[in-house]
């Protein structure tokens, strides 16, 4: 975990950012538990009610759950739900700006679809 006050990023989305994305990538699988807040504010030197702050979004959102007296823990089909939000992100934040951009140069879709098979091809 690498969270940061001086990021322009609130460190409870930070928190919930980081637990989203290890969800979404394993480290914490479906039915597994996360560490808890206490763990984390202790680890990271973060006031729990911020650490608390940011897991309740990914509760408010269906990926985690909290169990009394177990913990939290990360609700089945948590990863399919993130991967959807994140591909609706994808479009909004890069492909949509691209297409933009792609419009003021007056370049079409086929020379933009070579410019992406470019760059994966480098990759």
């Amino acid at each position: 975990m690498d969270f940061s006050s001086s990021n322009q990023t609130p460190l409870f989305l930070q928190i919930a950012e980081y637990l989203e994305d290890a969800i979404f990538t394993g480290l914490y699988p479906e039915g597994g538990q996360i560490p808890s807040t206490t763990e984390i504010s202790a680890q990271e030197h973060i006031n729990p009610a911020t650490v608390l702050k940011g897991m309740n979004i990914l509760v408010d959102r269906g990926w985690i759950e909290k169990r009394r007296g177990l913990g939290m823990f990360v609700c089945q089909g948590a990863r399919e739900s993130i991967r959807a939000r994140r591909l609706e992100d994808f479009g909004a934040s890069y492909v949509a700006p691209m297409k933009r951009e792609a419009d003021k140069l007056g370049i079409g879709r086929d020379e933009v679809v070579s410019f992406v098979m470019e760059a994966f091809d480098e990759a």
